[in-house]
Protein backbone atom coordinates (compact mmCIF):
# COMPACT_ATOMS: atom_id res chain seq x y z
CA UNK A 1 0.00 0.00 0.00
CA UNK A 2 1.32 3.40 -1.17
CA UNK A 3 0.58 7.21 -1.85
CA UNK A 4 -2.26 6.96 1.00
CA UNK A 5 -3.71 4.75 -0.78
CA UNK A 6 -6.44 2.62 1.59
CA UNK A 7 -8.49 1.35 -0.92
CA UNK A 8 -7.89 -2.80 0.11
CA UNK A 9 -9.16 -1.66 3.65
CA UNK A 10 -11.83 0.36 2.75
CA UNK A 11 -14.61 -1.42 0.47
CA UNK A 12 -18.48 -0.38 1.61
CA UNK A 13 -19.45 -3.75 0.53
CA UNK A 14 -23.30 -2.73 0.47
CA UNK A 15 -22.86 0.50 -1.76
CA UNK A 16 -19.79 -0.83 -3.92
CA UNK A 17 -17.27 2.01 -2.92
CA UNK A 18 -13.88 2.26 -2.65
CA UNK A 19 -11.38 5.30 -0.72
CA UNK A 20 -7.88 6.32 -2.59
CA UNK A 21 -6.49 8.82 -0.15
CA UNK A 22 -9.61 11.30 0.07
CA UNK A 23 -11.52 10.35 -3.01
CA UNK A 24 -14.41 8.15 -2.27
CA UNK A 25 -15.49 5.67 -5.86
CA UNK A 26 -17.99 4.31 -7.16
CA UNK A 27 -17.63 0.45 -8.43
CA UNK A 28 -19.09 1.54 -11.15
CA UNK A 29 -16.05 3.52 -12.55
CA UNK A 30 -14.65 0.44 -12.60
CA UNK A 31 -17.31 -1.63 -14.05
CA UNK A 32 -19.36 0.09 -16.59
CA UNK A 33 -18.29 1.09 -19.52
CA UNK A 34 -18.08 3.18 -22.21
CA UNK A 35 -16.20 5.09 -25.32
CA UNK A 36 -17.69 8.45 -26.73
CA UNK A 37 -19.35 7.73 -30.43
CA UNK A 38 -19.29 11.37 -32.06
CA UNK A 39 -20.63 9.53 -35.16
CA UNK A 40 -23.63 8.46 -33.47
CA UNK A 41 -24.42 11.09 -30.54
CA UNK A 42 -22.98 13.68 -32.72
CA UNK A 43 -21.87 16.08 -29.34
CA UNK A 44 -25.49 15.96 -27.66
CA UNK A 45 -24.18 16.53 -24.23
CA UNK A 46 -22.55 20.03 -25.83
CA UNK A 47 -25.81 20.84 -26.32
CA UNK A 48 -28.53 19.42 -23.68
CA UNK A 49 -29.00 20.24 -20.19
CA UNK A 50 -30.33 22.37 -17.90
CA UNK A 51 -27.12 23.99 -16.72
CA UNK A 52 -23.63 24.64 -18.12
CA UNK A 53 -20.10 22.94 -17.15
CA UNK A 54 -19.47 23.32 -13.90
CA UNK A 55 -16.20 25.78 -13.24
CA UNK A 56 -14.04 25.69 -10.48
CA UNK A 57 -12.39 29.54 -9.26
CA UNK A 58 -9.05 28.46 -11.40
CA UNK A 59 -10.84 28.13 -14.61
CA UNK A 60 -12.95 30.81 -14.36
CA UNK A 61 -10.13 32.98 -14.24
CA UNK A 62 -8.61 30.91 -17.46
CA UNK A 63 -12.13 31.89 -19.22
CA UNK A 64 -11.78 35.37 -18.66
CA UNK A 65 -8.06 35.48 -20.26
CA UNK A 66 -8.32 32.75 -23.19
CA UNK A 67 -11.58 34.50 -24.50
CA UNK A 68 -10.43 36.75 -26.84
CA UNK A 69 -8.19 33.59 -28.84
CA UNK A 70 -11.57 31.23 -28.60
CA UNK A 71 -13.73 34.59 -29.50
CA UNK A 72 -13.33 33.59 -33.54
CA UNK A 73 -14.87 30.24 -33.28
CA UNK A 74 -17.69 31.39 -31.94
CA UNK A 75 -20.59 32.35 -33.95
CA UNK A 76 -22.57 35.68 -33.78
CA UNK A 77 -25.41 34.55 -31.65
CA UNK A 78 -22.72 32.82 -29.20
CA UNK A 79 -20.87 35.77 -28.73
CA UNK A 80 -23.45 38.24 -28.20
CA UNK A 81 -24.74 35.82 -25.50
CA UNK A 82 -21.07 36.09 -23.45
CA UNK A 83 -21.45 39.84 -24.20
CA UNK A 84 -24.72 39.76 -22.16
CA UNK A 85 -24.02 37.09 -19.30
CA UNK A 86 -20.41 37.10 -19.04
CA UNK A 87 -17.46 34.33 -19.73
CA UNK A 88 -19.17 32.48 -16.98
CA UNK A 89 -22.13 32.46 -14.45
CA UNK A 90 -23.41 31.36 -11.34
CA UNK A 91 -26.56 29.00 -11.59
CA UNK A 92 -29.50 28.08 -9.73
CA UNK A 93 -27.66 26.04 -7.37
CA UNK A 94 -24.83 28.28 -6.74
CA UNK A 95 -22.00 26.89 -8.98
CA UNK A 96 -19.57 28.37 -11.80
CA UNK A 97 -20.48 27.22 -15.03
CA UNK A 98 -20.24 27.94 -18.58
CA UNK A 99 -23.18 30.23 -19.67
CA UNK A 100 -25.89 28.57 -21.95
CA UNK A 101 -28.22 29.61 -24.87
CA UNK A 102 -32.14 28.78 -25.03
CA UNK A 103 -31.64 26.61 -21.99
CA UNK A 104 -29.73 24.31 -23.07
CA UNK A 105 -26.55 24.74 -25.07
CA UNK A 106 -22.83 25.62 -23.80
CA UNK A 107 -22.14 29.13 -26.06
CA UNK A 108 -18.59 27.35 -26.43
CA UNK A 109 -19.90 25.05 -28.75
CA UNK A 110 -19.97 25.08 -32.70
CA UNK A 111 -20.78 22.95 -35.12
CA UNK A 112 -18.49 21.19 -37.55
CA UNK A 113 -18.69 20.34 -41.40
CA UNK A 114 -20.47 17.20 -40.25
CA UNK A 115 -22.89 18.33 -38.17
CA UNK A 116 -21.43 17.53 -35.11
CA UNK A 117 -21.35 19.88 -32.04
CA UNK A 118 -18.02 20.53 -30.47
CA UNK A 119 -16.04 22.59 -27.80
CA UNK A 120 -14.64 25.77 -29.53
CA UNK A 121 -11.96 25.67 -26.48
CA UNK A 122 -10.64 22.17 -27.65
CA UNK A 123 -10.51 23.28 -31.19
CA UNK A 124 -8.27 26.39 -29.86
CA UNK A 125 -6.26 23.79 -27.83
CA UNK A 126 -5.41 21.22 -30.42
CA UNK A 127 -4.65 24.04 -32.96
CA UNK A 128 -1.63 25.40 -30.47
CA UNK A 129 -3.66 28.99 -29.59
CA UNK A 130 -4.08 27.92 -25.96
CA UNK A 131 -2.83 25.53 -23.24
CA UNK A 132 -6.10 24.98 -21.62
CA UNK A 133 -7.85 21.64 -22.71
CA UNK A 134 -11.75 22.44 -21.96
CA UNK A 135 -13.36 22.68 -18.23
CA UNK A 136 -12.34 19.36 -16.35
CA UNK A 137 -15.73 18.37 -15.71
CA UNK A 138 -16.42 17.97 -19.78
CA UNK A 139 -13.30 16.56 -19.95
CA UNK A 140 -13.89 13.66 -17.08
CA UNK A 141 -17.60 13.23 -18.36
CA UNK A 142 -19.57 10.71 -17.44
CA UNK A 143 -17.75 10.69 -14.21
CA UNK A 144 -19.60 14.06 -11.75
CA UNK A 145 -17.19 15.00 -9.16
CA UNK A 146 -19.00 16.14 -5.70
CA UNK A 147 -16.94 17.80 -3.36
CA UNK A 148 -17.67 17.27 0.35
CA UNK A 149 -15.80 18.78 3.64
CA UNK A 150 -13.57 15.77 3.67
CA UNK A 151 -13.45 14.10 0.57
CA UNK A 152 -14.77 14.05 -2.91
CA UNK A 153 -16.95 11.65 -4.38
CA UNK A 154 -16.74 9.93 -8.32
CA UNK A 155 -19.81 8.55 -9.67
CA UNK A 156 -21.07 7.52 -12.79
CA UNK A 157 -23.41 9.52 -14.56
CA UNK A 158 -26.43 8.36 -16.36
CA UNK A 159 -27.52 9.78 -19.44
CA UNK A 160 -29.99 9.23 -22.31
CA UNK A 161 -28.20 11.15 -24.84
CA UNK A 162 -24.64 8.95 -24.37
CA UNK A 163 -26.51 5.60 -24.81
CA UNK A 164 -24.26 5.08 -28.16
CA UNK A 165 -21.14 5.64 -25.88
CA UNK A 166 -22.59 2.75 -23.05
CA UNK A 167 -22.98 0.15 -26.70
CA UNK A 168 -19.56 0.88 -28.00
CA UNK A 169 -18.10 0.49 -24.54
CA UNK A 170 -19.26 -2.75 -24.14
CA UNK A 171 -18.58 -3.85 -27.34
CA UNK A 172 -14.98 -2.68 -26.98
CA UNK A 173 -15.01 -3.93 -22.94
CA UNK A 174 -13.60 -0.64 -22.27
CA UNK A 175 -14.35 0.46 -18.28
CA UNK A 176 -15.15 3.88 -17.77
CA UNK A 177 -11.89 4.42 -15.96
CA UNK A 178 -9.74 2.95 -18.68
CA UNK A 179 -11.68 5.71 -21.37
CA UNK A 180 -11.20 8.82 -18.94
CA UNK A 181 -7.50 7.68 -18.47
CA UNK A 182 -6.28 11.48 -19.69
CA UNK A 183 -8.78 13.00 -17.18
CA UNK A 184 -8.26 11.33 -14.52
CA UNK A 185 -4.23 11.69 -14.77
CA UNK A 186 -4.87 15.70 -15.43
CA UNK A 187 -6.96 15.76 -12.36
CA UNK A 188 -5.71 13.77 -9.93
CA UNK A 189 -2.58 12.70 -10.96
CA UNK A 190 -0.48 9.25 -11.99
CA UNK A 191 -0.54 8.33 -8.72
CA UNK A 192 -3.91 8.55 -8.70
CA UNK A 193 -4.52 6.22 -11.66
CA UNK A 194 -2.46 3.54 -10.91
CA UNK A 195 -4.12 2.84 -7.94
CA UNK A 196 -7.02 2.64 -9.72
CA UNK A 197 -5.29 -0.07 -11.64
CA UNK A 198 -4.62 -2.00 -8.88
CA UNK A 199 -8.07 -1.89 -7.24
CA UNK A 200 -9.97 -2.44 -10.40
CA UNK A 201 -8.82 -6.53 -10.38
CA UNK A 202 -10.25 -6.29 -6.72
CA UNK A 203 -13.52 -4.33 -7.43
CA UNK A 204 -14.53 -6.69 -10.48
CA UNK A 205 -14.05 -9.67 -7.96
CA UNK A 206 -16.04 -8.02 -5.00
CA UNK A 207 -18.76 -6.36 -6.98
CA UNK A 208 -18.38 -7.17 -10.68
CA UNK A 209 -21.34 -10.16 -10.60
CA UNK A 210 -23.97 -7.38 -9.52
CA UNK A 211 -23.81 -5.86 -12.72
Amino acid sequence: MCGGCHWAASFFSIISMIQIDDKIISSDVFLRKYCCDLSKCAGECCVEGDSGAPLDDAETEILEKIYPIVEPYLNEKERAEIARQGKWVIDEDGDKVTPIINGRECVYTYRDEDGCWKCAIERAYREGKIDFYKPISCHLYPIRVTKYTSYEALNVHDWAVCKAAKKLGEKLGLPVYKFLREPLIRKYGEEFYHQLEIAAPEVERSFGSRK
